[in-house]
């Protein structure tokens, strides 16, 4: 069962992060090939994404279920779904939790898949990983910049870098730049 660990700074508050954060359409609509349908209201969030394993791209729906603790700036995350070709399967459960950290807020996300069928070989190989592990990365610059279009301005550049460790964890760090420019910049 491959895990994710991946941790990201937003260079905005933790009260200007957390209600876009919280915000299920915001989220989806920051992961490239997600989409996410209406709400039913029953507590399960309905979507689709494409994901790429290995040299083969497969294109899942399935549903999730969040479960937020505002007071904690935390939110439990347990999906599934099958590829659209109905070979596959994929399971996982997660927690994504923000954090102040001065003016900024720490996105950190911890969570495991598993995927079962044709498409197991290449998730344990470490295949879905590179892709998978990239979102919350994609989820801070996405949030930047629709920060920055809300009009909060920053003068904190961000630099983060991203490191696949051999037990397929990512490791990412960041640092301030030392020149900061005017308005908000993510390296990724």
């Amino acid at each position: 069962m491959p895990d994710i660990s991946e941790e990201t700074l937003i260079p905005a508050p933790l009260g200007v992060v957390w209600p876009l954060l919280s915000d299920p359409a915001e989220v989806a609509a920051c992961i490239p090939g997600a989409q996410l349908a209406p709400s039913t209201g029953d507590g399960l969030w309905r979507g689709a994404i494409k994901v790429k394993f290995g040299p083969t791209t497969a294109a899942f729906r399935g549903e999730a279920k969040l479960d937020y603790d505002h007071d904690a700036h935390r939110c439990r995350i347990e999906g599934r779904g099958i590829d659209q070709r109905g070979a596959s399967r994929a399971l996982a459960n997660g927690e994504v939790l923000a954090a102040a950290e001065g003016d900024a807020t720490r996105l950190t996300v911890n969570g495991s898949f598993t995927v079962t069928g044709p498409l197991e070989t290449f998730a344990n190989a470490g295949g879905v990983t590179d892709n998978m592990l990239s979102v919350p990365t994609i989820i801070g610059h996405y949030y930047t910049t629709r920060l920055r279009n809300l009009g909060y301005q920053s003068t904190r550049a961000v630099v983060m870098k991203t490191t696949l460790l051999p037990s397929g964890i990512l490791s990412v760090s960041q640092s301030p730049s030392a020149n900061p420019a005017s308005g908000t910049q993510v390296s990724l």
